[in-house]
């Protein structure tokens, strides 16, 4: 959704740092999930959003208060039916505090930057390696360093460090950790001790 933020606003040239036209600029977004189809109104945006430029845009726009306050009111509306899953570097902390299950997923900046390289590879973008690790080490400091919901692990969430782990891996433990905690709930709706 941040990604979507800055697509748009650098698309309209939009500063950064003012505050009051990313402001208008989110009042008036359309941004919506078909599936893993990421839609800016009617615009499938899903790879656009993900090109390096607008990654280092996306921590920018995303420090700016009005941004997270029009993400976080998005973000529940999306959610208040609950049964959701929803990734963000803030979701367990500002978005979603009293989340059932939280996990916080990590990986060396240089395995990540690995990972996010050979993604953009595979799409044929040119990319450099080393430039793409201080890219994550450049983003990781910015959301960090936020005034504004800082990226901080969320003293509840069970830290999954994946430097080593297969996706299949993670997902997994993911699956098992939800599955324990519904039978523990379940145990405890009836009575019985988790």
């Amino acid at each position: 959704m941040y990604r979507c933020v800055a697509l748009a606003a650098g698309r309209r040239g939009i500063d950064p740092a003012d505050e009051q036209a990313l402001e208008a600029l989110c009042d008036g977004l359309d941004i919506r999930f078909d599936g893993e189809t990421v839609l800016l109104g009617e615009e499938d945006v899903s790879e656009q959003i993900r090109t390096p430029e607008n990654s280092l845009l996306t921590s920018r726009v995303s420090a700016c208060r009005a941004v997270r306050q029009s993400m976080v009111t998005l973000q529940r509306q999306l959610a208040r039916d609950g049964g959701v899953v929803l990734e963000g570097r803030d979701i367990g902390t500002a978005v979603f505090p009293g989340a059932e299950v939280k996990f916080f997923l990590s990986a060396s900046a240089r395995q990540r930057g690995l990972r996010r390289y050979e993604e953009l590879r595979a799409k044929g973008v040119a990319v450099e390696l080393e430039q793409t690790i201080a890219e994550v080490e450049q983003r990781d400091a910015a959301d960090s360093s936020r005034e504004h919901a800082p990226l901080i692990q969320p003293e509840d969430a069970l830290l999954i460090d994946s430097t080593s782990m297969s996706i299949e891996e993670v997902a997994e433990l993911m699956i098992r950790t939800v599955q324990e905690h519904r039978q523990a709930a379940c145990v405890r709706s009836q009575g019985g001790a988790p």
